[in-house]
């Protein structure tokens, strides 16, 4: 998968350089003209030429965003992952038009963020109790909407369940259905949100996780909240979801 992935990734790259030779080539064959100035033989390339859309941030504008280590939110506290973040490379989804309801990590996942920043709130006391993971990924070139598209078509073909594979394990879902979106994402571009019905990796117990995409220009807020337990949490906290919203605003989301 790696592998094809990255035979891909080379080949949009030579297109891109193909192009780019190309453009160059014409406004050379255009500069050398007897009729309009330089000026004016620069000007067709530059009308052609596609906008590229918000620009990405960097990773250092994304943790200025985040929550911060310690940073409590109601009963719940933020913190950084000592150890590799969950849902990241190791998890994939079968089938693959499925992938962005389980992990839209670089690895694994089509566009690549360009920078990305891991966040999990929880009540620090409660070692089983609910866990959100929160993500915040910025793109480029457009890659944030496409990333909501592809998302969305997952969430529909993707209704009936489908199976995620771990590194040593697997977890069937049994069902994906439209879960309620925040309160602030009228302020957003876009917000799509799930609530998935599956079990363990065991097979015998069914539990219920929670998934919302937020996306404001180049980024994408991501919460997935899960239990250990067979309680069914009714969704992302919607206070973790508003602090970390209003903290990505005021740092200039």
């Amino acid at each position: 998968m790696h592998g094809v992935r990255d035979q891909r990734r080379r080949r949009r790259r030579l297109a891109a350089t193909g192009i780019a030779a190309a453009t160059l080539l014409g406004a050379s064959a255009c500069g050398g003209g007897d009729s309009g100035t330089g000026k004016d033989a620069k000007a067709p390339a530059a009308s052609s030429a596609k906008p590229s859309g918000p620009a990405a941030r960097t990773e250092a504008r994304l943790r200025a965003a985040a929550f911060g280590d310690g940073e409590r939110i109601g009963p719940y506290t933020a913190s950084e992952y000592v150890l590799d973040s969950p849902l990241g490379d190791g998890y994939t989804a079968a089938p693959a038009g499925c992938q962005p309801l389980v992990s839209l990590a670089g690895d694994v996942a089509d566009p690549d963020p360009a920078a990305q920043v891991q966040r999990k709130a929880d009540v620090p006391d409660e070692l089983l109790g609910l866990t959100v993971d929160i993500t915040l990924r910025s793109y480029r070139d457009g890659g944030a909407a496409t990333v909501m598209k592809a998302l969305a078509k997952a969430g529909r073909d993707c209704a009936g369940g489908f199976t995620e594979e771990r590194a040593v394990a697997r977890a069937k879902y049994l069902k994906v259905e439209p879960a309620k979106a925040p309160a602030f994402a009228s302020e957003a571009d876009e917000a799509k949100a799930y609530r998935f019905t599956l079990l363990d990796v065991k097979g015998e117990k069914k539990l219920y996780e929670y998934l919302t995409v937020v996306r404001s220009g180049s980024t994408t807020l991501a919460f997935r909240g899960e239990i250990t337990s067979t309680e069914d949490i009714g969704g992302v906290p919607p206070e973790i979801m508003a602090a970390q919203w209003a903290k990505f605003r005021a740092a200039g989301g």
